[in-house]
């Protein structure tokens, strides 16, 4: 059974049409790439799937139960959800700001138990921001704060995963990186579904591919029957380019139709 299902979800914001229709499911141990233009509905979807946006038609399910019957706590212990910003008004340090992940788990605001504090510190290692943690956060980079952003995601050890662009602000070392810990995350049973702009990452790391035009479907498979010039052409209206070296696959945009 999927760990997240979505049934003919449709969703109009500000009268018009977002998502229409749309079903798609994720898996425990995948990881799904949302790919497709901009205004496509990628964030809207991944709101609805968080259980922040109530779909105006359609089924959410959960574990096989309706997602918004779900207790908010319990919702949050079982879905992590990254933003594509997620802005920090207060100065707070790095490693407050990570705890804010386990405030699921807790049962009092002002303690964190030792389970808490060793999955903080795995947290603050895993996504390499263990050097910044007692600097102020609203002082970071935009780049610095994305990755301190994926620690408190982690933090909160989630069954789900769902992440909006999560290396739009990172250089390529960090991009790598934090795709190779969602990627381990899936490995070790965690579902994650993943919107990316960047075609090549969708390739090397993503089994499944939801490519979204218009708000509904255009495509929905596996990685390599979705990543190829018939597909993402007449959505995305370039001309694309497969590159395969000894199966690392590169996908170069490289003209306009």
């Amino acid at each position: 059974m999927s760990t997240l299902a979505l049934e003919g979800v449709s969703v109009r914001l500000g009268g018009r049409a977002v998502l229409q229709e749309l079903s798609c499911a994720l898996a425990a141990g995948e990881m799904l790439g949302i790919i497709g233009p901009n205004g496509a509905g990628k964030s809207t979807l991944l709101r609805v799937m968080a259980g922040l946006l109530r779909p105006d038609a359609g089924q959410v399910r959960l574990q096989g139960r309706e997602l918004q019957s779900w207790p908010a706590a319990e919702r949050a212990r079982r879905i992590g959800y990254l933003p594509q910003a997620a802005p920090v008004h207060w100065p707070l340090d790095v490693r407050t700001v990570v705890e804010l992940g386990r405030l699921p788990w807790r049962h009092g605001w002002f303690s964190v138990d030792e389970g808490a504090r060793d999955a903080v510190q795995a947290a603050l290692r895993d996504a390499e921001v263990e050097e910044l943690q007692g600097r102020l956060v609203n002082e970071l980079s935009g780049g610095e704060r994305t990755r301190v952003m994926i620690a408190r995601l982690l933090a909160g050890a989630p069954g789900i995963i769902l992440a909006d662009e999560p290396v739009a602000a990172l250089d390529a070392y960090h991009q790598l990186h934090a795709m190779e810990v969602l990627a381990e995350r899936a490995a070790r049973g965690t579902a994650v579904a993943v919107v990316l702009h960047d075609l090549s990452l969708a390739a090397r790391f993503c089994q499944r591919i939801l490519l979204l035009d218009h708000g509904g479907v255009a495509a929905h498979g596996a990685a390599r029957d979705i990543l190829c010039p018939g597909v993402l052409e007449p959505v995305y209206g370039v001309r694309i380019r497969v590159l395969d070296e000894d199966g690392l696959v590169a996908i170069i945009p490289w003209e306009r139709r």
